[in-house]
């Protein structure tokens, strides 16, 4: 069950609106060099297509700088610009036209410069990311937050830099914050921003950090990001990946949509495991089905079932499905058989229910 989504104060990135109630949005970062406008351009119209809504650019030097001014103004998305180490990068980046900025104070040791970044956001209305990684707790430079090193808790360390920190945005006149309170490690992520949560209003920017390839980061990510969404935590997100940010943003929403937090773009389907009551290629009509299912099955749950005896009532919360056998199987309908229905029918049947159409796709055609 959902907790009751934490109260947040809603911070804008141009046309989006993160925390305040504002549904959870989807991040990623696009991983061409900034310095390469047309290259930056052509992934975030990309990403924008598959439903990014706010993508950040890492801003590494004053090159970088010089072509974020370019990036900025003629992407279809806000824009959030990267930054470590010298804040100065952070003012320039603001001055070409950032949506915002991610800062991480535990890697810059100029505090003056970084009051400074604080001031020109708020005069600006600019959000602010202040992002505190477990790694940059450990090592931390530079200004007075939290020395890990008489903590053995880096969650705390890092809830401890991070409060800090927005103390010292506030005071310059700097309100609209994100946090961000991140690690590789899912048992530490997730208890740094529980304990965020229970100590202030700030939005939180949820992840899982260097989280490894796909296959890896969608298991952390999903326990991460889903256990905090499920604890009422969380305004916006980005699953970290070593892989294309195309990936990144697929993942977000199927975790999103897993948990009704986002209408899927296609059908949900179920399928049993198999076991030595399962006569059909079971694997086999699952792609079938998922590849043959148009538009029309976008919300609905789809039930592909291997044992005819136990099938439709282990899916009975399904909007259709199937239970085959090997000469025959069903079709069903929130588990009340429909009709029987020959083994080498039921993709067809199943897809013409769910389509609402007589018509058979290219790829059932090809099948037989």
């Amino acid at each position: 069950m959902f907790m009751q989504r934490r109260k947040t104060r809603a911070v804008r990135a141009r046309d989006v609106v993160i925390g305040g109630g504002a549904p959870v949005s989807v991040q990623s970062m696009t991983k061409t060099h900034t310095s390469d406008v047309a290259a930056t351009l052509r992934q975030i119209q990309e990403l924008a297509g598959l439903g990014c809504e706010i993508i950040r650019c890492a801003v590494p030097n004053r090159a970088a700088v010089k072509a974020f001014g370019k990036v900025a103004p003629a992407s279809p998305l806000p824009v959030i610009a990267d930054i470590h180490f010298d804040p100065t990068l952070a003012l320039e980046a603001l001055k070409a036209g950032a949506d915002g900025v991610r800062v991480n104070p535990c890697t810059m040791s100029d505090e003056r410069k970084l009051c400074e970044v604080y001031k020109l956001a708020g005069r600006m209305g600019a959000k602010v990311r202040i992002g505190i990684n477990s790694g940059s707790v450990r090592e931390r430079r530079g200004l007075e937050v939290v020395d890990s090193s008489n903590s053995p808790n880096i969650a705390e360390a890092m809830v401890s830099a991070a409060l800090r920190q927005c103390e010292i945005a506030e005071d310059n006149g700097c309100t609209s914050i994100v946090l961000s309170l991140k690690s590789s490690d899912i048992r530490e992520t997730v208890e740094a921003y529980r304990s965020a949560a229970s100590a202030c209003d700030y939005p939180f920017h949820l992840g899982i950090t260097a989280a490894g390839l796909p296959e890896e980061s969608i298991v952390k990510s999903s326990i991460g990001i889903g256990s905090l969404l499920l604890d009422g935590i969380g305004d916006t997100v980005r699953v970290s990946m070593t892989g294309p940010p195309h990936d990144e943003v697929s993942a977000a929403y199927d975790i999103l949509a897993a948990l009704g937090m986002r209408e899927r773009s296609g059908p949900e389907i179920v399928s049993c495991p198999t076991c030595g009551r399962c006569e059909i290629d079971l694997k086999g009509i699952v792609e079938k089905v998922n590849t043959c299912l148009g538009r029309e099955a976008a919300g609905k749950k789809v039930a592909i079932m291997g044992c005819v005896v136990n099938g439709p009532g282990e899916a009975a919360d399904a909007d259709f499905g199937i239970a085959g056998g090997r000469d025959f199987g069903f079709l069903f309908k929130k588990g009340k058989k429909v009709r029987k229905v020959p083994a080498e029918q039921l993709v067809e049947a199943l897809v013409a229910e769910v389509n609402s159409v007589d018509l058979l796709c290219d790829e059932i055609q090809k099948s037989k």
